[in-house]
């Protein structure tokens, strides 16, 4: 190393200014890396580095540099101690040295010095610099989220119902198998959950779809309880009954489903799949007690939303739009063409029900949803197994309203030929990088506290014309009072290069003195 350069190392703060701005340069270098990084996915580095490892090792170069630069300082410092015009004990010398060598040495000084000295700001450093480390690992953390896969799902939706059956059958049995079991499937469902019974591909278990439309069934259901006549004997009510609907006599325990056309909430609704009544009277002793309820079905456009989660399909029907004028015709098809501004699709073509499919459904509907029975003291008898649940449901609306999902479900589940599926984004889990910015505060601040620290006991040395000795031992040998060391040039060493210069000339050996005592003495 240059002489000169050499010299400015051990008689200034080069060294401890080096080192402050190294920890300021690896703690800038952390920010760096975590700024470009914060939200991303994991880097496709070389499988030895990760990010916590790069961090962990500038955290390392950081911590150590801002310390190490701290420890010189307090050394300094016991020179500025000593400066002062009150004789300080002898005993502080190792006070000092202690503290500039770890904590607990940092810890013995506070308790002495006790906030009196600017050494107790470097103490405190080197004390909290044992959280540098455990704080910036608390930094990068790693969160999952939901980001697009290549694959694209699928979800069944549909534009046009037909017969599946050209066979010249009578028009009233020409029912697909698949539309009876959605009508089975609907009525029988005891949980009500028809939306998780549609068709859809997902490979990676989480799908979403945006708002699409497709031909559908919709139903209402409306309570016309208060429509319900009775005919009573002795306070006895023995008949009860709907006029032009389903009638109940006897003792309780009853149900009877026939078509009807009685509430006039229902009349702006052209009940073009079925209308019908169920009069229910559940109390076997109390044939007073009685619920009847009107329901419409009816072809509509739905528009919808759908998800899979981890495999678990939901279906939300966000609205519905109903042509009220289309009537049933054994000649025409029915036609729904909604708006554009319910379906946000320019240019798109008309929905549309098959008259042989409509007519054919109708006719099946208002057979199945016909019939009676009831539970006695004997048993019970139900005219069908249709019949039965309806019965026993203890909500007829939502159980009407499955029976009109499971049947969306098998129109949209149709290969038609004109619809394709609606398709949206699969969704896989990706690990990235989430960075918590609060805790860089403290290392932040514990270098900012640090170099400050260092610039005051720069400022105070330069301010009391004190030399720069740091943690020389060789200055306490030179200067210290009884200390006889020589050479044959006896002209004065001041600098810490200087000294270190003659002590290689001068050989000692530690001894012990004639009382017991032991002594470093020069050796001539």
């Amino acid at each position: 190393m240059d002489q000169n350069a050499g010299d400015l190392l051990a008689n200034w703060w080069l060294w401890e200014l080096i080192e402050a701005c190294t920890s300021i340069a690896a703690l800038a270098v952390i920010i760096i890396i975590l700024f470009v990084y914060d939200g991303s996915s994991l880097p496709d580095w070389p499988s030895v580095f990760t990010i916590n490892s790069v961090i962990s090792f500038l955290s390392t170069i950081s911590k150590l540099s801002i310390v190490a630069a701290a420890s010189a300082a307090i050394n300094q410092c016991k020179w500025l101690w000593y400066r002062q015009a009150e004789p300080r004990r002898l005993q502080d010398l190792q006070l000092f040295d202690d503290a500039s060598r770890g904590p607990l040495g940092a810890i013995q000084l506070l308790f002495s010095l006790r906030a009196r000295h600017l050494a107790f700001i470097g103490a405190v450093v080197v004390v909290v610099a044992n959280l540098f480390d455990p704080s910036v690992q608390q930094v990068v953390t790693y969160r999952s989220r939901s980001v697009p896969s290549d694959s694209t799902p699928e979800i069944v939706k549909s534009r046009v119902y037909a017969a599946r059956s050209d066979e010249g059958l009578p028009l009233p049995s020409v029912v697909d198998l698949s539309m009876k079991a959605g009508i089975y499937n609907g009525v029988f469902d005891i949980k009500d959950n028809a939306n998780a019974a549609i068709s859809y591909t997902c490979s990676t278990g989480n799908c979403s779809w945006g708002n699409f439309t497709s031909l559908a069934i919709c139903s209402r259901c409306v309570d016309i309880t208060s429509h319900v006549y009775k005919e009573c004997t002795n306070g006895k009510c023995h008949l009860l009954y709907i006029r032009n609907g389903p009638t109940l006599s006897g003792l309780g325990g009853q149900i009877n489903c026939s078509t009807t056309n009685i509430s006039s909430e229902l009349q702006g609704i052209a009940p073009s799949v079925l209308r019908f009544t169920s009069l229910l009277s559940k109390k076997v002793s109390d044939p007073d007690d009685a619920l009847a309820v009107e329901c419409s079905l009816f072809y509509c456009i739905g528009k919808y939303a759908s998800s899979v989660t981890d495999g678990m399909v939901d279906q939300r029907l966000l609205a519905s739009w109903r042509n009220d004028t289309a009537r049933l015709d054994t000649n025409s098809d029915l036609i729904l063409n909604p708006p554009t501004s319910f379906s946000n699709e320019s240019g798109m073509q008309p929905f549309r029900i098959t008259h042989r499919a409509a007519i054919a459904l109708n006719s099946f509907m208002s057979e199945t949803f016909t019939g009676s029975g009831g539970i006695n003291n004997s048993g019970s008898a139900f005219s069908s197994d249709v019949i039965q649940a309806l019965y026993d449901t203890s909500n007829l609306t939502k159980r009407i309203e499955n029976l009109a999902t499971s049947m969306t479900n098998s129109i949209r589940g149709q290969d038609d030929n004109v619809t394709g599926p609606a398709y949206g984004t699969a969704w896989t889990k990706e690990t990235y990088v989430h960075v918590r910015w609060a805790w860089l505060a403290f290392p932040a601040t514990l270098i900012l506290v640090a170099s400050c620290f260092l610039l005051g006991v720069i400022l105070e040395t330069s301010y009391r014309d004190i030399l720069v000795w740091k943690s020389s031992n060789i200055a306490l040998l030179f200067h210290g009072r009884s200390l006889r060391l020589s050479t044959r040039d006896e002209r004065p060493v001041n600098k810490v290069s200087a000294m270190t210069s003659r002590a290689t000339e001068v050989k000692a050996r530690l001894i012990e003195s004639e009382i017991g005592g032991w002594k470093l003495d020069q050796d001539d």
